[in-house]
């Protein structure tokens, strides 16, 4: 993963191998499907920058990796218009799940105004912004994907077929469909901002205060 430190790379490759070595003992589980991978997100309620990368990590192999048998999917799936339902539901819900762990981690680098009193510490802010700004970018590529897995489950086809079992990724859907979530003007709006702290910042005299 392109922003996974060496720390955080450590920890997951200590977590692998003690999945793996236990792998034949009863009940060891395995990641191999996306539904595996995507259980190992979290959200803690303070996320540091290694807890956003490790849930980046998760995210995106559960991106990557095959649907599990129906009979193991996260939701009761009974029909194969079911089953094609949930699998683009299940992708756009991951992407917004990218897109939001991409937000946090932004926002832990982010500072929102640029004050007189910060030119002794410009190099620093403007570094941290820097990263910031490349971590909000990286959402839209994500963002895209999720509209695209919310329009293909939103056919025809599927009118007054639910996904009940997963409301929120239902509601999710709707809310994309309608424009009520929109993570592009979310997005412009930051980076506009960030980049306007960032000219700020370049302005100034260095001075010690």
């Amino acid at each position: 993963m392109k922003y996974l430190n060496r720390k955080t790379a450590a920890r997951i490759l200590i977590f692998l191998i003690l999945v793996f070595s236990a792998a034949g003992t009863a009940g060891a589980f395995v990641c191999k499907y996306k539904e595996d991978y995507y259980k190992l997100y979290h959200v803690h309620y303070q996320q540091n920058p290694n807890d956003c990368l490790e849930n980046i990590y998760w995210l995106e192999k559960a991106a990557k990796a095959d649907f599990a048998n129906p009979y193991y999917a996260l939701a009761k799936i009974e029909t194969e218009k079911q089953w094609e339902k949930y699998r683009y539901l299940f992708m756009m819900h991951v992407n917004l799940k990218l897109v939001e762990q991409h937000m946090r981690l932004g926002r832990i680098y982010d500072k929102k105004v640029a004050y007189f009193y910060d030119a002794p510490w410009k190099d620093e802010y403007l570094r941290n912004l820097n990263t910031a700004k490349t971590y909000y970018t990286a959402c839209y590529s994500y963002w895209e994907e999720a509209k695209l897995w919310a329009e293909k489950a939103n056919v025809s086809q599927f009118n007054f077929l639910f996904i009940t079992d997963q409301q929120n990724w239902e509601d999710e859907r709707e809310r994309i469909v309608t424009g009520t979530l929109n993570y592009q003007k979310t997005l412009d709006r930051e980076i506009a901002r960030v980049q306007k702290v960032i000219d700020d910042l370049v302005a100034m005299e260095s001075k010690n205060y």
